[in-house]
């Protein structure tokens, strides 16, 4: 029997049994389904780890004062919050009330028994300033550049708006443009001379722009009110979309850090520090380095120091390992599937052994019978693969409406082809192979 008259049996089953064809391939159109969207998903996953860390540089270092373990002894001692340690040395002269300026001990050093009247703030915990930048961007090798960082919220007015709008107000130096990749739609960002002068500047994100001004070029020149006083918008970043530093910049205000403490978020707030390794590969040295400078500028603080690199690793890790376990819940469908088809087609061999018996009688080997019956769930597997795929890009649409990130890719489409057609042959061999080694006379036999 020739291979085309093989097939031509083959399209003649298959189209006199559509239903149990449809019913047989579910399995393998759901497995095939379930690859293209986990593999829709887990790039989804990594284009979203991405799109939030893109304003960090990998050699990012963030720098905080630690409020925890040490923290609480020292409140369980008698000390104020942010004074690790102190408790356990008794030292009532420090509990003395002075003026010593928001700041903690610039410059450091400073033993709490000579700070006298600053022992007010003292009682605040470490605070971090811009005498430590400058400390960290001196005195540690491979560090490119640092920026002290605050955030709050300040009430703004502007002519567009009918009444004041809490909005985030960032307070930050020059350099955090670069550090955070943060692109300008128009206008200047905030410069070294608005930070010395504590000028009243500000630079306003995309979304806040459109919402404050009506537009985002409008709010260029524009002037808007923070906490009652008047600021003049120099700059509109570019749209940047969600991130991960907490910090939104489409949603943000920007002013100098100096104007940004002094007039809108005082001493409430707490500052960090972001600086930027220049390898790479010395950002763990980086990071020991400054956390030398910051224990001898303040012996009794605590800091936590993390790394955008190894936060964006440990991000894409979670997110492949989603993938992979729902590539594995995709396998086991797949397994299902193929279960079903060799079920079905053990069944059919049952059918149609009378029919195997004549194609014998009538001189076809052991080879043909096998071709044929595995060339029919080598059908019903790609048909179920081609189904599921068209189903797979389908459903896209339907998981983004869920607030999913979801990127098809072809390849997913591909492999679930594959792993359907696979499904089908291997699954489907044994029941040809038992309808290739029935005999004639017993298949003719048999009712």
């Amino acid at each position: 029997m020739r291979f085309s008259e093989i097939l031509h049996l083959v399209w003649m089953n298959i189209t006199e049994n559509k239903t149990k064809v449809l019913l047989t391939s579910l399995g393998v159109i759901v497995g095939a389904a379930t690859i293209v969207l986990v593999i829709a998903i887990g790039h989804g996953g990594e284009v979203d780890v991405q799109e939030q860390f893109k304003t960090l540089n990998v050699g990012a270092i963030q720098v905080s004062v630690s409020t925890s373990a040490d923290m609480a002894d020292a409140i369980a001692g008698g000390m104020p919050a942010g004074m690790p340690g102190e408790a356990a040395g008794g030292n009532n002269t420090t509990r003395q009330q002075g003026g010593f300026p928001s700041g903690g001990f610039p410059g450091g050093g400073t033993s709490w028994a000579q700070a006298g009247g600053r022992a007010a703030t003292a009682q605040k915990g470490v605070t971090l300033t811009t005498t430590d930048v400058d400390d960290i961007t001196s005195l540690v090798p491979d560090v490119t550049s640092a920026s002290i960082i605050t955030s709050g919220t300040g009430a703004v007015l502007t002519d567009d708006l009918d009444a004041e709008t809490d909005e985030t107000i960032v307070g930050c130096l020059p350099e955090y443009q670069s550090i955070s990749n943060l692109e300008l739609l128009t206008g200047d960002f905030i410069t070294q001379d608005d930070q010395d002068g504590k000028s009243k500047v500000a630079v306003v994100g995309y979304n806040l722009a459109k919402t404050l001004f009506g537009g985002a070029y409008a709010a260029e020149g524009g002037v808007m009110t923070i906490e009652g006083k008047t600021y003049d918008v120099v700059g509109v970043l570019a749209s940047m979309g969600t991130v991960s530093s907490g910090i939104s910049p489409d949603d943000s205000i920007y002013l100098p850090y100096s104007t940004a403490q002094k007039f809108v978020l005082g001493s409430t707030a707490t500052p960090t520090i972001t600086a930027i390794a220049s390898d790479v590969a010395q950002v763990s040295a980086v990071m020991a380095n400054i956390k030398t400078v910051l224990t001898e500028n303040y012996p009794k603080g605590q800091f936590t120091l993390t790394d955008a690199g190894s936060e964006m690793e440990a991000a894409t890790t979670s997110a492949n390992t989603l993938s992979m376990l729902l590539i594995a819940v995709a396998i086991i469908v797949f397994i299902v599937g193929g279960i079903g088809i060799m079920n079905v087609l053990f069944v059919s061999v049952q059918e149609r052994t009378q029919e195997i018996g004549i194609l014998k009688a009538l001189g076809c080997n052991k080879r043909e019978i096998l071709l044929e019956f595995l060339a029919e769930a080598n059908m019903i597997g790609t048909f179920g693969g081609i189904v599921g795929v068209a189903a797979g890009f389908a459903l896209v649409p339907v998981l983004r409406m869920t607030g999913m990130t979801v990127e098809p890719l072809a390849i997913g489409g591909v492999l679930a082809l594959v792993f359907a057609i696979v499904t089908g042959t291997v699954f489907g061999f044994y029941p040809a192979y038992k309808a290739a080694q029935l005999t004639p006379i017993e298949a003719l036999s048999q009712e």
